[in-house]
């Protein structure tokens, strides 16, 4: 769990983490992505050779990604956005004020079938080209966790928020609301179990 500190970023540092994609978790365009799916790609891509962007427009890139790789719960994503670029500059202060957290993976599926009951695609192998920060992500789970200032980290204040609800132990809301929150951590769902 990351731990609060204070409410301001350091635009020097502007360090994001997050996920970028969730395993087994069906996103808007009914795909599915399956662990183990992003492996070949990131053995043969390498970190650096896949693009930090802006709402996927490849005349926006914002920022490098230091660390990418896959998890129990998905592909996990650490950077850097460049504080010299302006857009990048911009999205710290919109990730301040919880404004703008989402994540979004351009890619190619190399392998996927799709399942003929639910009409489900699940992506087995995928050649990922970029992941971008975006306003709406396509998997309303893919977001970033925190930023970082200095060498410590902070939640972001939507994620301070639904901590702090998950706590109360209230019933979760609508679905139809749910559906335009961000999912819940792990962590958050164990203690509300």
């Amino acid at each position: 769990m990351l731990a609060p500190i204070s409410t301001r970023l350091s635009v020097s540092d502007g360090a994001v983490e997050g996920y970028a994609s969730l395993f087994g978790e069906v996103d808007q365009a009914r795909d599915m992505v399956m662990p183990g799916a992003f492996d070949a790609s990131l053995r043969s891509r390498g970190v650096r050779r896949v693009p930090m962007l802006f709402q996927h427009d490849p005349a926006e890139p914002i920022g490098v990604w230091l660390d990418l790789h896959e998890d129990s719960r998905g592909l996990y994503a650490r950077g850097r956005l460049i504080p010299e670029v302006v857009r990048a500059r911009e999205l710290l202060a919109l990730l301040d004020a919880g404004a703008a957290d989402g994540l979004s993976i351009g890619f190619r599926a190399v392998k996927s079938r799709v399942d003929p009951r639910t009409r489900i695609r699940k992506l087995e192998a995928i050649d990922l080209w970029e992941i971008s920060l975006v306003t709406f992500p396509l998997l309303p789970g893919a977001r970033v966790r925190a930023v970082k200032e200095g060498h410590s980290s902070r939640p972001l204040p939507a994620a301070r928020a639904r901590s702090i609800w998950a706590a109360t132990g209230f019933a979760p809301a609508p679905q139809a609301a749910a559906a335009q929150l961000p999912s819940l951590t792990d962590a958050q769902i164990s203690r509300r179990a």
